[in-house]
């Protein structure tokens, strides 16, 4: 019968699930750290390392420490971590990363909390959450710029208590993650567990931990800056799409109908006076405007996708775009056709001759608002319409 702390322990109170790839220089590190872990404490451990295609001795290396490797042929931080992770035992699990940058010597302390009833306990390396950072742990923006960055738009729009969403070492109730459904195969899986388990109202705890330094010496680090920074807002714009799509857009159009309003009827106040190209500018914003609300639409069918409780604001335009938007794409177009129609009457009586454009204008500009707007209605029903399709299929 296997011994409590053994790797063949059936039932282990937690499991440690590390990602890998080529990490021959600190993984040994990381995993004799576990190890004096399990010696000293009461409660039962198992490792799962999830290898992602190490060329390296980082196999070898897990095999001569006994621990379980999983091989996850799926690349990606977060695709490493789910292949892992599925093939957990226990109840709880811990994720970190096998640099040797996280001290695998605090698993007690997040096992603890736990315990105490927490879905959630997020490691926090910043100062702001009690954290510490080593000289030359983390790079100047991820610091000061891009971490404080997204980890204040989670608090801010999905109301997070977390101080440092991208800790990578973290503790979490499997019961908690099988309830998230996580997608996401790269980087941003560590802010999407946090965005969904804010959205779900999981009971969140943050440990302050100490950043060291990258131990790694043959490879550099696995994070690119800006493809992983900007594939992390994507996401987060994508789980909030108010934020990005319909308020700046519900702004435009509001702007761009004032504008040619205005325009149309010639107003005029301490000598300026507004007219045909007042409401040429405004034609922008409307037409930009509405292509960020039917953005939004779609935003929230992704969020869907997604599986995330997006919360955003319903109105009866939407449902009427979703719902008869080939027949108002048609009624739009006939009537900036019918706009087009009355100009080239005018122009007919004039023998095709030079057109006074201070009045035309006035027509042709919002004929060409209305007839883009229909194009833009009709090419969003036919991606909304197979965008449906594909989620009744995944389903």
């Amino acid at each position: 019968m296997p011994e409590k702390n053994s790797p063949e322990a059936l039932d282990p109170d937690i499991t440690i699930v590390i990602p890998c790839l080529n990490e021959e220089d600190t993984l040994g590190v990381c995993l004799a750290k576990i190890e004096k872990v399990k010696r000293n404490e009461n409660f039962s451990l198992e490792v799962i390392v999830a290898d992602n295609g190490s060329k390296d001795q980082s196999i070898e290396i897990a095999k001569s420490h006994g621990v379980k490797i999983i091989s996850v042929t799926q690349k990606g931080y977060g695709a490493a971590l789910m292949g892992g992770i599925s093939q957990a035992k226990a109840p709880y699990i811990l994720m970190a990363d096998a640099d040797d940058s996280y001290d695998f010597l605090e698993i007690p302390k997040f096992y603890r909390k736990l315990k105490e009833g927490y879905d959630l306990v997020q490691g926090c390396r910043l100062p702001k959450g009690g954290g510490f950072i080593e000289k030359n742990a983390m790079p100047f923006t991820h610091r000061y710029f891009g971490n404080p960055l997204f980890t204040f738009l989670v608090r801010r729009w999905f109301n997070s208590p977390v101080n440092d969403v991208y800790c990578g070492l973290r503790a979490f109730k499997i019961d908690l993650y099988k309830k998230l459904k996580m997608r996401c195969q790269g980087m941003e899986f560590a802010t999407e567990m946090i965005i969904k388990s804010a959205n779900l109202g999981a009971k969140t705890a943050e440990l302050p931990i100490t950043l060291h330094k990258d131990g790694r010496i043959q490879h550099p680090p696995h994070l690119r800056t800006i493809r992983d920074g900007w594939k992390t807002l994507c996401f987060f714009l994508i789980c909030a799409p108010s934020k990005l799509f319909l308020l700046p857009g519900t702004l435009m159009i509001f702007l761009g109908l004032t504008g040619s309003a205005l325009g149309y009827f010639g107003a005029s106040w301490n000598g300026i006076s507004l007219g045909a190209h007042t409401m040429l500018g405004s034609s922008l914003f409307i037409i930009s405007g509405y292509q960020a609300f039917l953005i939004h639409i779609l935003s929230l069918d992704i969020s869907k996708k997604l599986e995330l409780n997006t919360l955003s604001l319903k109105s009866k335009i939407q449902d009427i775009i979703s719902r008869s938007g080939f027949w108002l794409s048609f009624c739009l177009f006939f009537a900036g056709l019918m706009m087009w129609v009355m100009v080239f009457i005018q122009w007919k009586t004039y023998s095709f001759g030079s057109l006074d454009y201070s009045k035309t204008l006035k027509l042709v500009i919002p004929g060409a608002t209305l007839i883009s707007i229909s194009l833009e209605t009709l090419t969003f029903c036919v991606f909304k319409n197979w965008l449906n399709v594909e989620l009744i299929s995944k389903k």
